[in-house]
C-alpha cells in the first residue's frame, strides 16, 4: 500500500482513497490496541477490589485509562510521532536509520537504544498473540463453564493454524482485516452506548483530577494500578511501525473516527457497568452483553485477536528484515509473498521462534490474568526507548533548541518512566518473561554487529589495494595468467580491497576472466532508492570493473534484477557467460578477539546459520562459485 493518498486530482476519488487506506489501517495497524479492552480494564481493578471496591476508585481507574489513552497514543503517536518519519516509513529501527545519518559523537548510543527498542518490539511479537488469543477464547466459560478444560487446547491449535499459514502470505486475508476489525470496534462502541446509561456518574472520568488525586492518594497502590491501566495502550508501537503501509492522514483519520470514540465508549460502559453490578468486575466486556449474544461476541473476538496477532507477527517479520540489512542479525531466508508487494514477506526461521515462543507462554502461563503481569514491560520499554530516541530528532531534523525539546518531551518522558517503574513491580509475577526475551535479542543482534566489526578490521590488514593488484596483475610477463572468455563478478563488502575469492581463483586455478566485476552491495539508510541511484560503476583498467548497487533497508537485495540495468551503462554481459564468485569463511574464536569467549561463539554460530548469500541476493545457482578459508576472530 502506498503512504499517499493525493494520486487523484479528483476530489473524490480522493476521499475514496483516504478510506480505503483508513480501513485497512483498522486491520492492521489497531488490531492490537482494539482487544485490549478484553482484559485492560479487569486487571485494572484487581489491585483496589482486595479490600472492597469503592465508586470513586472505578470512576478514577476509568479516567486513568481514558487519559491514559489520550495522552500517550493520540498525542505522542497519532499528532506527533507519526511526522517523525524516514522517507514516509516509520518504526525503531527506521528512526535510528534516520539518525544514523547525522549523529554526532553517539553514534553507539543510538544503536544501543535503536536494537533495544527492536528487541522489545520482538519480545512483544511473542506475548501478543498468547495473551490475546487467550483472553478472547475464555469467554467461552460464560457460555458454558464446562469449556473451561479446552481454553488452552483451544488456545494453542487457534496459533499452530496461525502461524502455519504465514507462508501464504497475508494478501489473501488481508483484504478481510480492516472489515472484521471495524465491526468489532463498532460492536464494542455500540455495547459501551448500551451501558453507559447504567450510571452516568461514570462521565465524571472525563475529569482528569480524578486520575491525579487517585494517584495521590493511593501511592503504591497507585503504582501498581498503572502498570495494568498501561494495558489499554498495548500495540501503541504499532502506529508508528506501519507508517509506509498506509500513510499518516489514513492511520489519524480510522483513529478519530472510529477506533478512540469506540475505545473510550467501551471503557466507559464498562465501568458504568461495574458501578451498578460490581460482581460484573470478574469479566466486565463479556458481562457487557446479552447471554444469547456472548458465543457471537466471543467468535468476533477470537477473529479480532487474531488479526492483532497476525499485525504483530507481520510486524515481526519486517523488523527482522530491516535489522538484517542495517547490519544488526546475520542473513536469513526471506521469501516474498505477493508478486506486486514486497512488504509482504515471510521469514521461515523468525515464524518458528515466534511459534514455539507463544506456545511456551500459552503452555506456561495457561490464563490471560497470570500472562497479563508478564505484559507491560516490553511496550513501555519501546515507548521510552522511542520517546528518547524522538528527543534527538526533533533536534537534529526539526531543528529544536534544547530547551524548547526539554519543555516538549521531558514531561512525556518522565510519564513512560512512571509506566515502566510501575510494569516493572511485576517482575516476579511474570514481568522477567518480556526482560529475558528483549535481552537475549539485544545480545544476539549486537553480538553480530560487534563480530562482523571484528571481522572486517582483522581481514583488513591482510587485504591488497585493488589498484596495486590490478596494476600488477596486467603487467605483461612470465607469470601472467591465463585469460579465459566471459564475466566473472567477485562479491565484496571492502570495493578498495581485491576481494579474497578472486586471489583464491587465481592462486588456484591461475586464470583470469576477459571481464571481471568487482562487485559491493550497500544498505543505505533510506527505506527505498530510487532506480537512477541503484548503482555507479568505475572503470578501473581494460579488464576491471568497480560496481556499486545500492538498496534502501525495505527492499528486496535482487542482484541479478539490479545487474540487468547495468546493460544501459555499456557495461554488456551475458548472465550465461558470468560466474558469480563468493568467499567462504570458516570462522575459528580467538582468545585475544576483542569479545568474551561465549560472544566469539554465538557469533560464529550465527554466521554458521546465515542463509547462503547466492539465496540471499537473489543470484542465479548454476552459476555461482564459492571458494573458502578460515579466519581468526
Amino acid at each position: 500500500m502506498s503512504n499517499e493518498t493525493n494520486h487523484s486530482p479528483d476530489g473524490t476519488m480522493n476521499a475514496r482513497k483516504l478510506a480505503y487506506l483508513a480501513l485497512g489501517s483498522i486491520g492492521v495497524v489497531y488490531g492490537d490496541i482494539g482487544t485490549s479492552p478484553l482484559y485492560a480494564f479487569r486487571e485494572a481493578l484487581k489491585p483496589v477490589a482486595a479490600d472492597g471496591l469503592t465508586r470513586g476508585e472505578v470512576i478514577s481507574v476509568i479516567s486513568l485509562m481514558f487519559w491514559t489513552l489520550t495522552i500517550i497514543v493520540t498525542i505522542k503517536y497519532v499528532l506527533f510521532l507519526l511526522r517523525a518519519d524516514n522517507d514516509g516509513e516509520g518504526g525503531t529501527l527506521s528512526l535510528l536509520a534516520l539518525l544514523m545519518k547525522t549523529a554526532n559523537g553517539h553514534t553507539a548510543i543510538l544503536m544501543l537504544l535503536g536494537l533495544l527498542g527492536a528487541a522489545l518490539f520482538l519480545g512483544d511479537a511473542m506475548i501478543t498473540p498468547a495473551l490475546s488469543v487467550l483472553s478472547a477464547v475464555e469467554g467461552l466459560k460464560l457460555v458454558t463453564p464446562q469449556l473451561s478444560d479446552y481454553i488452552v487446547p483451544i488456545s494453542v491449535a487457534i496459533m499452530a493454524l496461525l502461524f502455519a499459514i504465514q507462508s501464504h502470505g497475508t494478501g489473501a486475508v488481508a483484504r478481510f482485516f480492516g472489515p472484521i476489525t471495524a465491526l468489532w470496534f463498532i460492536v464494542m462502541g455500540l455495547a459501551g452506548i448500551m451501558h453507559i446509561s447504567d450510571d452516568y456518574s461514570i462521565l465524571a472520568a472525563l475529569n482528569p483530577w480524578y486520575a491525579i488525586s487517585f494517584l495521590l492518594r493511593e501511592g503504591f497502590l497507585g503504582i501498581v494500578v498503572l502498570g495494568a491501566v498501561f494495558l489499554t495502550v498495548t500495540g501503541a508501537e504499532a502506529l508508528y511501525a506501519d507508517l509506509g503501509h498506509f500513510g499518516r492522514r489514513p492511520i489519524q483519520w480510522a483513529w478519530f473516527v472510529l477506533v478512540f470514540p469506540s475505545l473510550t465508549l467501551n471503557y466507559f460502559g464498562q465501568g458504568a457497568l461495574v458501578l451498578r453490578q460490581p460482581e460484573a468486575m470478574s469479566d466486565p466486556f463479556f458481562l457487557m452483553y446479552p447471554h444469547w449474544a456472548i458465543l457471537p461476541v466471543v467468535i468476533l473476538a477470537t477473529l479480532a485477536t487474531i488479526i492483532a496477532s497476525q499485525a504483530v507477527i507481520t510486524g515481526a517479520f519486517s523488523l527482522t528484515r530491516q535489522a538484517i540489512h542495517l547490519g544488526f542479525l546475520p542473513r536469513m531466508e526471506i521469501l516474498f509473498t505477493s508478486e506486486t508487494n514486497t512488504g509482504q514477506i515471510f521469514l521461515p526461521s523468525v515464524n518458528t521462534v515466534l511459534f514455539f515462543g507463544v506456545i511456551f507462554l500459552v503452555l506456561s502461563f495457561k490464563t490471560s490474568d497470570a500472562l497479563a503481569t508478564a505484559y507491560g514491560i516490553s511496550v513501555t520499554g519501546a515507548m521510552v526507548v522511542t520517546s528518547i530516541m524522538a528527543f534527538e530528532f526533533v533536534r537534529v531534523r526539526w531543528n529544536w533548541s534544547l530547551p524548547m525539546a526539554a519543555a516538549v518531551l521531558t514531561p512525556l518522558v518522565l510519564l513512560e518512566f512512571v509506566f515502566l517503574g510501575a510494569n516493572l513491580l511485576k517482575i516476579h509475577d511474570g514481568g522477567y518473561v518480556p526482560v529475558t526475551i528483549a535481552t537475549a535479542f539485544t545480545v544476539i543482534m549486537w553480538t553480530w554487529r560487534r563480530g562482523t566489526s571484528i571481522l572486517m578490521e582483522k581481514t583488513r590488514h591482510t587485504d591488497i589495494p585493488l589498484s596495486s593488484f590490478v596494476s600488477s596483475i596486467e603487467r605483461k610477463s612470465d607469470h601472467s595468467p591465463a585469460y579465459v572468455p566471459g564475466t566473472a563478478i567477485f562479491l565484496t563488502s571492502d570495493p578498495e580491497s581485491a576481494p579474497a575469492a578472486l586471489l583464491h581463483n587465481l592462486k588456484h586455478n591461475h586464470v583470469l576472466h576477459d571481464k571481471n566485476v568487482i562487485l559491493t552491495i550497500r544498505t543505505t539508510n533510506k527505506p527505498r532508492v530510487a532506480q537512477e541511484d541503484r548503482y555507479s560503476v568505475e572503470k578501473v583498467s581494460e579488464r576491471f570493473s568497480r560496481v556499486e548497487l545500492r538498496f534502501g533497508f525495505m527492499e528486496s537485495q535482487n542482484v541479478s534484477q539490479a545487474l540487468a540495468m547495468l546493460r544501459k551503462t555499456g557495461l554488456k554481459f551475458d548472465i550465461m557467460s558470468t560466474s558469480f564468485y563468493l568467499g567462504r569463511r570458516k570462522l575459528v574464536p580467538d582468545a585475544k578477539s576483542g569479545m568474551p569467549h561465549w560472544q566469539d561463539r554465538l557469533y560464529i554460530a550465527l554466521a554458521n546459520a546465515a542463509t547462503d548469500p547466492s539465496d540471499y541476493f537473489r543470484l542465479p545457482a548454476n552459476r555461482v562459485v564459492e571458494l573458502g578459508s578460515h579466519v581468526i576472530i
